[in-house]
């Protein structure tokens, strides 16, 4: 019998909840987004993405997991699909012969990620963790690759006062089906936090991914965020977002909330 593609997704999540339960002194949050980019990925029709990701994050010690499902809706003339990469998806150029726009909308990939900090100074101001995610093809094949993604990255940081560079790189394993003929890829990030109160940070990141389709184009991104603790349990988090290449959007900007349990 062949099995549904949310069995693994949906065990992981089950999975999640019943040990944050277990131990009080380990943290549960649960949230919920709104995202919107716009871009034409190096062709003359724009393509307006609109994601609204509900998450899951879990945190134990050393160790943190996250599980993340997004509803989509794409608007465009279906020359360019989303995935599971970067912010919730990677844009890939695909050949069509119309040019009217349609709006297509459902569930997104889910996404489930996990990591571990493998190091760490004494005083907690450096570190290097190390982190694995996948992506599943649940979304159908007008909003997806449907095809399953993996990736693995490192990670390091360092706490100057209360200015925090960061280093990213990784490397994504993407599926590839007859429609989406996609590439393997490295990808990685640079980043700097700057701490403004012990409950608000802002910072700035540089995304980049190598080209993953002979159609497609390489991603380079410039973002801005904020975020902010509202009481004990809450968080506020906002983004701004340019794009830099063809491979990702023009622009795009998001807002977060989530509550901790």
């Amino acid at each position: 019998m062949k099995r549904s593609r949310w069995m693994l997704p949906a065990v992981i999540l089950l999975t999640m909840g019943g040990v944050a339960w277990a131990d009080d002194d380990d943290s549960l949050s649960l949230g919920v987004g709104l995202e919107r980019s716009s871009g034409k990925y190096g062709g003359v029709s724009t393509t307006d993405t609109t994601s609204v990701p509900v998450f899951l994050r879990y945190a134990s010690d050393d160790w943190s997991l996250k599980l993340s499902v997004p509803y989509l809706l794409v608007t465009g003339d279906g020359s360019v699909i989303t995935g599971g990469g970067h912010g919730g998806g990677r844009r890939t150029t695909t050949s069509v012969t119309t040019t009217t726009r349609t709006t297509r909308s459902g569930l997104g990939d889910v996404v489930a990620f996990a990591g571990y900090r493998l190091l760490s100074s004494d005083a907690g101001d450096a570190g290097l963790d190390v982190a694995g995610r996948v992506k599943f093809g649940t979304a159908n094949t007008a909003l997806g690759s449907g095809e399953n993604d993996y990736a693995v990255q490192a990670s390091t940081y360092l706490e100057l006062g209360d200015i925090t560079p960061s280093l990213m790189l990784g490397y994504e394993v993407l599926g590839s089906s007859a429609t989406a003929q996609l590439d393997n890829a490295v990808y990685g990030s640079a980043g700097l936090d700057c701490l403004l109160s012990n409950e608000t940070n802002i910072g700035m990141d540089y995304w980049y991914a190598q080209q993953a389709s002979a159609t497609g184009y390489a991603q380079r991104e410039l973002t801005l965020y904020a975020a902010t603790q509202i009481g004990t349990d809450i968080s506020l988090r906002a983004f701004v977002m340019k794009g830099l290449a063809d491979g990702s959007p023009d622009s795009g900007y998001g807002v977060s909330l989530s509550a901790g349990f």
